[in-house]
């Protein structure tokens, strides 16, 4: 009888998760199981109900459920092991995990682990928003999507909606196609922070969107009746609104890496892993949004399928690896993915290093090998805009790997 369960556990049943699970699959590994919490697999693309979904990986275009009911049946007929209802607690050393089910807690044991447990908001808790705490009205854009989905349930009419990421215009369309006229639209930085045509729904739908402004209290007892906003100008205005819709911010679904001897890494609140997907503990693995928030779903099934591949390699051979070196990094750049490197991996998951700004930032910005410039950039860097950099053949061969950055005023 084996002493494992599995080959591969996958923790998470979104696009990364999915995309891992069936390149296994196709690469042969013969027993891969993925656990997910819900009952269904797609992650939070079974409660958006907007497009595109689907169109690299599987040709066509799908609407957000569908996307998700398109996972499941690929999952399905490749012959994963899918484990709905089951829940992670902890993460062992030797990667037996702890998981909670209809069935009770028990442990599961594979010989490699991947961590594919996506994204969420930041909620009103951790944004420290001050007021009443009335019972309903105040929800994130994934929480009023469930809503919506599941069941058909609008928690709000007239809503003041917080943030301008691409998540936000979505949670804006949300509220205009069922029977919700957001109120205004705040942004706590001094410009919109999604891209192109998005940007135009506020003005196209005669909503009042206000940037450099910041929300300071909700007030209602059942329900939200107002919030005061401190504008651009440092006045205060009260807004009369129903409900409040936090969007985007969006940090790793990491908590069972905090509660674990793993932690997480600086900047992304991901976990740490080298150019393969693998993780300080090389029995473990991560994909998806998880490493950072975030990308869209075709990026993060792209890259579940890049580690899926990187796992399968690693099954054939001893998992003992080399010490990682970190990837080390100036601010204001907020965070590096891949974080770590390894020598004697010729087959890596991430060919570039995915940087972010925390902040709009003129100057160069320049990778290091060795305190060797190997790469440089000179312009205007802005918050929440992927920045990719090539990961050079000999990176991993360096003891010191670092992205400098110098400001020009």
């Amino acid at each position: 009888m084996s002493a494992y369960d599995a080959d591969v556990i996958i923790v998470g049943g979104g696009p990364s998760g999915v995309a891992a699970a069936l390149e296994l699959k196709k690469r042969g590994v013969a027993q891969v199981m993925l656990l997910d919490r819900e009952d269904t697999l797609g992650g939070a693309t079974r409660h958006c109900s907007h497009s595109p979904f689907g169109m690299r990986e599987f040709g066509r275009v799908y609407f957000g459920a569908a996307y998700g009911r398109r996972l499941q049946r690929e999952a399905l007929a490749a012959g994963v092991d899918i484990r709905p209802q089951h829940s992670v607690v902890s993460l062992g050393e030797d990667a037996g995990i702890t998981v909670t089910s209809p069935r009770g807690v028990g442990v599961l044991k594979a010989k490699r682990v991947m961590l594919a447990t996506g994204a969420r908001e930041m909620p009103r808790s951790a944004r420290l928003v001050s007021g009443d705490r009335p019972a309903t009205g105040i929800v994130t854009t994934g929480a009023l999507q469930s809503y919506v989905a599941f069941h058909h349930l609008m928690p709000f009419r007239r809503p003041l909606i917080v943030g301008s990421e691409l998540v936000s215009f979505s949670a804006v369309l949300t509220c205009l196609t069922h029977g919700a006229r957001p109120v205004t639209m705040i942004e706590p930085e001094g410009r919109v922070l999604a891209r192109g045509p998005f940007t135009l729904f506020p003005a196209l739908f005669g909503i009042p969107f206000h940037v450099g402004a910041e929300i300071v209290d909700i007030r209602g007892a059942g329900r939200v009746e107002a919030a005061t906003v401190r504008l651009a100008d440092g006045s205060t205005r009260s807004f009369s609104c129903d409900g409040v819709l936090f969007t985007g911010r969006f940090t790793p679904e990491a908590a069972l890496l905090m509660q674990s001897t793993f932690g997480v890494a600086p900047g992304s609140s991901g976990p740490t892993i080298d150019q393969t997907g693998r993780m300080a503990n090389p029995l473990y693995f991560a994909g998806g949004n998880v490493l950072r928030a975030v990308e869209t779903g075709g990026w993060a099934f792209r890259e579940g399928q890049a580690v899926g591949a990187a796992v399968a390699a690693d099954l054939a051979r001893d998992p003992a690896v080399a010490e990682p070196v970190p990837v080390t990094f100036d601010a204001p750049v907020k965070l590096v993915v891949p974080n770590l490197l390894r020598r004697g991996e010729n087959a890596p998951a991430f060919r570039d290093f995915q940087l972010r700004f925390l902040r709009p930032a003129n100057g160069r910005l320049s990778l290091e090998l060795d305190g060797r410039p190997v790469w440089s950039r000179t312009g205007e860097w802005l918050p929440e805009r992927r920045i990719l950099v090539p990961v050079p053949s000999v990176a991993a061969e360096a003891g010191h790997v670092h992205f400098g950055f110098r400001e020009q005023g």
